[in-house]
């Protein structure tokens, strides 16, 4: 089950507190209370795994290490453990204690959500000319505490979408180190699958069907999913018999649940063109085509078709990174 909305506490470590002590040797009398150590803190880092959210489903609070008190002979506390906390790209912070959100928008994008309390001073810091024997020293600060809602719109330079077995994951797997689940039959893809084709992330949406904007199938769950990609890979069957009926089911969709869906620049994929010949994958191009003049035919097991697609890939990738000649 993806976890994509979650509220979970956080609790930074508090400061150590500093010490009191004095020096025991002869003739160096002085004080010597080291401090305490800074509280763990936490952090969130944005990650391409879909699933990170995972870990909060039945851990739901996670508190980062005090720092330990100072000692004597100058011995500071040592400080806390920070804790890094993996979130997927387009994982939405909401505050709910201070009323703030804050986004995670790419892979390794570090972020702080709780700092640790301060350690306190040790006696050795308040002496002076007047106070050779200072009894003062400092409590640690209490590290941040929040309560966070964790909502993740998933982020995706392209989005995978089409009719249930249409060959969505197969081809994710094929260009990516995904490892989506892949069968002959439909809804094998039961959550969103993420993978990364050079400076691309790419989302294989589960199958949509007749029906999903109103929470059929797999439901309405995805298509909020749909709504942060840029672009859209919309994929028919060559082998389908009703191609032209498969694009306007899915179109129809989109468009129920969000008109701005139905304006994203979209690309059209006639897939398993090694199931149909080559004058009836010509002959469903040409119908489709009064749809969409971005189609092309390919099978992950044809070379040609591949390296086909994975032209219109770099040109997005290149336009992306600011390369497109």
């Amino acid at each position: 089950m993806l976890i994509d909305d979650v509220t979970i506490k956080v609790k930074a470590g508090d400061g150590g507190a500093g010490a009191v002590a004095f020096n025991k040797v002869v003739n160096s009398l002085g004080p010597t209370g080291g401090s305490g150590g800074r509280g763990g803190s936490i952090y969130a880092v944005g990650v391409s795994e879909l699933d990170a959210l995972q870990q909060f489903r039945f851990k739901k609070t996670l508190e980062a290490e005090k720092g330990e008190n100072g000692r004597g002979q100058f011995v500071d506390g040592t400080s806390g453990k920070d804790i890094t906390l993996k979130f997927p790209l387009g994982t939405i912070i909401h505050n709910l204690t201070n009323k703030t959100d804050t986004e995670i928008f790419t892979v390794g994008e570090k972020i702080l959500i709780a700092k640790g309390g301060k350690g306190g001073k040790g006696n050795f810091f308040f002496r002076s000319s007047r106070n050779t024997t200072p009894m003062e020293s400092q409590p640690g600060t209490s590290g941040e505490e929040f309560e966070l809602r964790l909502e993740l719109k998933m982020m995706a330079d392209i989005g995978f979408i089409g009719l249930p077995n249409v060959g969505k994951s197969s081809l994710l797997k094929e260009i990516t180190d995904a490892n989506p689940k892949v069968a002959n039959y439909p809804f094998t893809t039961l959550e969103p699958n993420l993978g990364v084709y050079y400076d691309l992330i790419l989302a294989d949406i589960p199958g949509l069907i007749e029906g999903a904007s109103s929470g059929k199938g797999l439901g309405i769950k995805f298509l909020r999913h749909i709504e942060r990609t840029k672009i859209l890979f919309h994929f028919i069957a060559c082998d389908s018999s009703t191609p032209v009926a498969d694009y306007k089911i899915i179109r129809k969709e989109l468009g129920k649940y969000s008109k701005e869906l139905l304006e994203k620049e979209e690309y059209l994929f006639l897939s398993r063109s090694d199931m149909a010949d080559k004058k009836e994958i010509e002959k469903k191009i040409k119908a489709l085509q009064k749809y969409n003049k971005n189609i092309k035919a390919f099978s992950i097991y044809d070379y040609d078709s591949m390296e086909e697609l994975k032209k219109v890939l770099n040109k997005i990738k290149d336009k992306k990174v600011g390369t497109e000649k």
